[in-house]
């Protein structure tokens, strides 16, 4: 818990040995400027610095292909483009398209005469006037009928539409249009095995894919603690952690690469974009004290904290600082836990008690 103390101003000189504890009383005037913090004992955790990018996420990405080869009749979004699950991308006539629907009206037209022709054979046998032969044969052609045009309304269903005679792409999630291969009139054969007519990517979520050499492939595992910063937005750090390594190494660079799920509601991350990616990991079973590292005051070589002793009163001890990770800083000696140390504006402190 951070504290604030209200202190006594009054200094003359103090004391610069280390251990030794001030006598002084320091006044109102740092009333606000100064925040206390106990020391605890947290197991002892490191860092990698890894280089990486941003790249989709491909859970929430689509590439959309046409099921119909034709001509592209006119294209509906552009490179960039915000679009909705559903949205027409772009209208394409098909002669597949033509085709099925053609057949869709026949199979419709005979359904309609085979199921007066039931109807008909049904009155007609019951008054005696067919036998029963031509009637049930006239009930299976009713089914025929009816199977038929339900195979072909289940084919124009996956074009699009069951009387149309054009083909329309759509999307099937919300996202944003990431590459575009159609253009406008474009002539294409689905047989021919082109690119993805469009692709589209949700962009609130991405990953970040880090670089990790092999002496540090041992200090890596999943559910680890990632920051990522980037050189477009150096002050924002977007928290991770990491979900999934390749167990592989790249012939070229040399690398594992490991993946960071990251959300981005706001958009600012973008694919490609270069990625400083800082992975936590704990030392074993290592426990030792630790500080805020504001609180670390560096002097004549050596490293300080200012300990509060009681109100108004501080002790300048040195201690033996065994390295900082994350805006904490962990120390072999010269603390105990639950003590209290000033961990803002120490260095105030610090210079009026030993100037």
């Amino acid at each position: 818990m951070v504290l604030s103390t209200a202190l006594a101003w009054g200094c003359s000189s103090a004391e610069e040995k280390t251990g030794q504890e001030s006598q002084e009383v320091l006044g109102d005037v740092f009333n606000k400027l100064i925040q206390l913090d106990t020391v605890k004992i947290e197991d002892v955790r490191n860092e990698i610095l890894l280089t990486g990018k941003i790249t989709y996420d491909e859970n929430h990405l689509v590439r959309i292909s046409s099921i119909s080869g034709g001509i592209v009749e006119s294209m509906k979004v552009e490179l960039g483009d915000h679009v909705k699950k559903g949205q027409i991308l772009a209208v394409i006539r098909s002669i597949e398209t033509a085709e099925y629907s053609n057949q869709y009206t026949t199979a419709k037209s005979n359904f309609e005469i085979a199921k007066k022709n039931s109807e008909l054979s049904g009155e007609m046998y019951h008054n005696g006037l067919v036998s029963e032969k031509d009637y049930l044969t006239a009930q299976q052609e009713l089914v025929k009928a009816n199977s038929e045009l339900q195979r072909i309304k289940e084919i124009l269903s996956i074009y699009g539409d069951e009387t149309a005679k054009r083909y329309t792409v759509k999307s099937p999630i919300d996202g944003i249009v990431v590459e575009r291969n159609a253009t406008q009139d474009m002539v294409f054969r689905t047989e021919d095995g082109q690119n993805a007519l469009f692709t589209v990517a949700d962009l609130r979520f991405v990953w970040a894919v880090g670089n990790v050499t092999e002496t540090d492939i041992p200090d890596v595992q999943p559910g680890y603690l990632a920051k990522i910063t980037t050189v477009s937005y150096p002050d924002k750090v977007y928290d991770g952690t990491i979900s999934r390594i390749m167990n592989v190494i790249d012939s070229t660079s040399k690398v594992m690469k490991v993946r960071i799920e990251l959300s981005n509601p706001d958009y600012l991350l973008k694919p490609e974009m270069f990625a400083n990616i800082t992975v936590y990991y704990n030392e074993g079973k290592k426990t030792m004290a630790c500080i805020p590292s504001e609180s670390i005051i560096f002097d004549k070589n050596r490293y300080y904290v200012m300990v509060f002793k009681s109100k108004g009163h501080f002790e300048t001890r040195e201690v033996d600082v065994y390295h900082p990770v994350g805006g904490k800083t962990y120390i072999q000696s010269g603390l105990k836990q639950g003590e209290f140390i000033v961990c803002k504006n120490a260095l105030v402190v610090y210079n009026a008690l030993n100037s």
